[in-house]
């Protein structure tokens, strides 16, 4: 009689122990949790505190091209109140001290000790992140019970929160048609946890959970893109049609006479399938070169813009002669991609022509001196010119402004 087996479920909640912040290598990570199952991790930033205040956040929620919204919950009613930023800096001192949560996007954009978070994540290709969200929210505050469709690490950052979830296998996931926002109309947890500061939490897509401050609190969100097949499929046939070629059509030269003339056959059917065939971007370097261009692109939510005043060509390599650096625009998004002619250098929708050594330096450095830069091509160094131009990236000084979006 042959033995009925079943996967083993790995621990839902460890003690990094003063490990890594994953508490285990991210070999093990990725084989048993990565889109698979939750995990709690417990100490994973022993003693860490969020480098953002509360204060901090709620400046940034009023600045106009910051992405902030704030939702409100009256626990009585189960009534939620959904409010989009900006705010203004009188919306604060009136606030209760119960109920409320603010949520701001992109803070790895405006913060760049924020942004050093993913270097602790350099296990997951780096285009595949969206961006950190930080959230405040005062004592009872939540966004209520929900599920996200892609790859999220919560970190606490301050206070303490009560996350629950439902890890079990199909769990409820119809939303409720009296409110807003996309809130479960069935959520019941199988776990229950209070999580300090330090702790990180791992939600694959697709389980439901509910944070609820137990104090007022600060979370980091560290979200991973995860486009849909209508946006690929959208995004896809969008550049199939730009580059059709208007001589591939519908053909019948081998046409019979039909027994039914209103009939489409099986034969017509085929004929379409041929054409369509033939306009498919079935070539790896194209789709790549389309797939690199889109992934850098997708949810950017601020156009870069270019500065007023561009530095020459000899005016930035006197500036990194004397150790000025070139500043990549924190908005700037950059992959890269091996093809037949070397390989494909991609930032935020742009695709150009480089070396792999070039493509492979260039993505990595947030910041370019004088030594890379001497290291680059010709091709390279064109790229980078038209990305300075468009202000992808600009010379630092030590008086600078940050970047504007």
């Amino acid at each position: 009689m042959r033995r009925k087996t079943t996967a083993k479920i790995p621990p839902i909640e460890i003690d990094a122990k003063g490990l890594t912040p994953l508490g285990m290598s991210p070999k093990r990570f990725l084989e048993t949790y990565w889109q698979k199952h939750p995990v709690l991790i417990r100490n994973a930033f022993p003693g860490y505190a969020s480098p953002v205040t509360p204060e901090d956040l709620a400046g940034l929620a009023c600045e106009e091209t910051a992405l902030s919204r704030m939702v409100s919950h009256d626990w009585d009613a189960d009534a939620w109140t959904f409010r989009p930023g900006p705010f203004r800096e009188e919306d604060f001192p009136g606030m209760p001290d119960h109920d409320w949560t603010l949520l701001v996007q992109d803070v790895d954009k405006w913060d760049p000790e924020i942004r050093e978070l993913f270097k602790y994540f350099e296990f997951i290709p780096r285009w595949r992140f969206d961006d950190i969200m930080i959230s405040f929210a005062a004592t009872g505050g939540s966004v209520g019970a929900h599920i996200d469709q892609y790859d999220v690490f919560l970190l606490q950052g301050h206070g303490q929160r009560r996350w629950q979830i439902d890890a079990r296998p199909n769990p409820p996931d119809q939303f409720r048609d009296d409110v807003a926002l996309k809130l479960l109309r069935e959520f019941d947890p199988s776990h229950d946890w209070i999580v300090n500061p330090g702790d990180l939490l791992y939600m694959p897509p697709g389980v439901p959970h509910h944070g609820i401050a137990v104090n007022p609190c600060l979370t980091i969100s560290v979200g991973l893109r995860a486009p849909s097949s209508a946006e690929l499929i959208g995004d896809y046939l969008d550049n199939l049609i730009l580059d059709a070629d208007e001589t591939i059509r519908y053909h019948d030269e081998d046409l019979t006479a039909p027994k039914d003339i209103h009939e489409i056959d099986n034969a017509a059917m085929m004929r379409a399938v041929e054409a369509l065939n033939a306009i498919r971007m079935n070539d790896p370097d194209l789709l790549g070169d389309w797939f690199g261009r889109f992934v850098t692109a997708y949810r950017n939510a601020t156009a870069v813009m270019p500065y007023n005043e561009n530095a020459s060509a000899e005016e930035i390599e006197q500036a990194l002669a004397e150790s000025v650096l070139l500043e990549r625009h924190p908005w700037s998004r950059m992959a890269w991609r091996r093809n037949r002619r070397g390989a494909s250098l991609f930032c935020n929708g742009l695709s150009f022509p480089v070396t792999i050594r070039d493509a492979q330096q260039l993505a990595a450095a947030g910041a370019i001196d004088d030594t890379l830069y001497a290291s680059l091509s010709a091709s390279a160094r064109m790229a980078l010119s038209e990305l300075i131009e468009i202000g992808h990236y600009r010379l630092a000084q030590d008086d600078d402004a940050d970047f504007e979006a």
